[in-house]
């Protein structure tokens, strides 16, 4: 028997392999893989040392399952493994939109995890927002082994659409303001390598202090703000320009539209 079966091995799912052998301590050789490509899933199994096994035997032998494949995959993936499931497994879903009475409609016996992680997981920094389809022992568990994956956050199945996103679709917020950062440096005369260094480890080092300080983000920012000074200038443009409010808009927007193709 092996602890965790995971379906699908695109770049969640050797994320999810990854963390779970990197930090959750799960032996390599207590995970099974299946994927539809043969090439990945052979990948999988020579870098990280895993098992691997046609659907129904990773299914059949394996004590959570992890289910990692496109939403639309989700019948032809299920159906024919839908009476091998049993009454003490775990399913955990990563599949995007897709609510677990769907996947209880599929799958009656085992029990239903709901997780929605974003891409930084892939080197176990992620955020993960999970829920679960009725409360249960396995609880503890199940967000241990999460935590391979980075800060584990429980929800209500209805919160997922918000944490999808801010912190689903928030990366790429991230990287667009890291790369305005950069290109701001450079049309005032560095390097685009340099400026890009730059900005990558200010956006760093300012999350690694909020952090750590728990500080309100306002109280910090006051401290960097001198009167007079350049930060205030900065600022003000940013204010001219609705910065805020873009990024509150864009977290709306996107959480609407989660909603929407979850229908």
């Amino acid at each position: 028997m092996f602890k965790v079966g995971v379906i699908g091995c695109g770049n969640m799912g050797e994320a999810i392999v990854k963390g779970l052998i990197e930090k959750s301590g799960i032996k390599s050789t207590d995970i099974i893989v299946n994927d539809i490509n043969k090439e990945r899933q052979d990948y999988i199994i020579q870098k990280y040392n895993t098992a691997g096994a046609d659907i129904k035997k990773v299914v059949n032998l394996s004590e959570i399952v992890f289910l990692v494949v496109k939403p639309k995959d989700l019948d032809d993936t299920l159906n024919p493994v839908k009476d091998t499931f049993k009454e003490n497994q775990i399913l955990v879903s990563v599949l995007a939109g897709v609510k677990i009475q769907k996947i209880k409609n599929l799958v009656e016996k085992p029990l239903i995890v709901r997780i929605m992680p974003n891409t930084p997981a892939l080197i176990g920094e992620g955020v993960i927002g999970v829920s679960f389809e009725r409360e249960t022992e396995k609880k503890e568990e199940v967000i241990n082994l999460l935590k391979g994956l980075g800060e584990v956050f429980e929800v209500k199945e209805e919160l997922l659409d918000v944490i999808t996103g801010l912190s689903g679709s928030g990366p790429a917020y991230v990287f667009t303001f890291i790369d305005a950062l950069a290109q701001g440096g450079v049309k005032m005369g560095l390097s685009y390598q340099d400026s890009l260094k730059m900005a990558v480890q200010t956006v760093l080092g300012s999350a690694k202090l909020l952090k750590e300080t728990s500080e309100h983000p306002a109280v910090l920012r006051d401290k960097v703000t001198s009167p007079a000074g350049t930060t205030i200038y900065g600022l003000h443009e940013l204010e001219k320009r609705n910065f805020k409010d873009a990024i509150i808009s864009a977290v709306e927007k996107a959480t609407e539209r989660s909603k929407e193709l979850s229908k």
